[in-house]
């Protein structure tokens, strides 16, 4: 869609129009989608989906404020980005107490099923387990480098954006892009083998 019709959709939404939202998801919603997922491999579809539903809530609430500086679709990657960052820490909280209740893997319903499936004996494919840690160790990386690096980053290899649309997202050149990239790939190569170093030490026996 080019940026005359982008805009003119993007004022048929602010009007109300129903059937202009309906074209926006359309267009946007399933590329938000694999954008998360890539973002963070180690979630599920459900929580992909789950922050796929905060960021266009996001985007309903928001859009009378976006400026149209950039592409529509580069604005709500970056809020997806922010939403997935979010449930990240919930998901985080949860696992270390949140409050909640623990549950017997034996527990049983009102009608004896029980309320928990067994974990399936069968490993998954090693690819895919390969796949998935990769993913997971690049997620943690870009979390400790935040900022700057973790945006442009994002940007450019997670939602597949061009120097130019990168440009205009963050208000930058397109050379300013292209160094800002060349040493944020730096950084993002040391603090994986960081990553890599610790979660290896953590996982060896320790001393007794």
């Amino acid at each position: 869609m080019d940026r005359e019709a982008e805009r003119t959709l993007i004022a048929r939404c602010r009007r109300g129009e129903a059937a202009a939202w309906d074209e926006m998801f359309a267009l946007h919603y399933a590329a938000v989608g694999r954008f998360v997922f890539q973002l963070c491999g180690d979630f599920s579809q459900e929580d992909c989906e789950e922050v796929c539903q905060e960021a266009f809530l996001s985007v309903v609430k928001h859009l009378g404020t976006f400026n149209c500086e950039s592409a529509l679709q580069t604005w709500i990657f970056r809020i997806a980005a922010n939403k997935a960052r979010d449930y990240r820490a919930k998901q985080t909280a949860a696992k270390r107490g949140g409050g909640l209740m623990p549950i017997s893997i034996d527990a049983e319903d009102d009608e004896g099923h029980r309320m928990l499936d067994p974990v399936s004996p069968l490993p998954p494919p090693d690819q895919e387990m390969m796949r998935d840690e990769k993913w997971r160790q690049v997620s943690v990386a870009l979390e400790r480098l935040g900022g700057p690096c973790q945006e442009i980053l994002e940007l450019r290899y997670f939602a597949d954006l061009q120097y130019v649309e990168i440009a205009e997202a963050l208000k930058l050149n397109e050379k300013t892009v292209s160094s800002r990239l060349s040493k944020c790939r730096d950084k993002l190569e040391k603090t994986l083998r960081a990553v890599f170093l610790q979660e290896k030490t953590e996982a060896l026996p320790s001393k007794s």
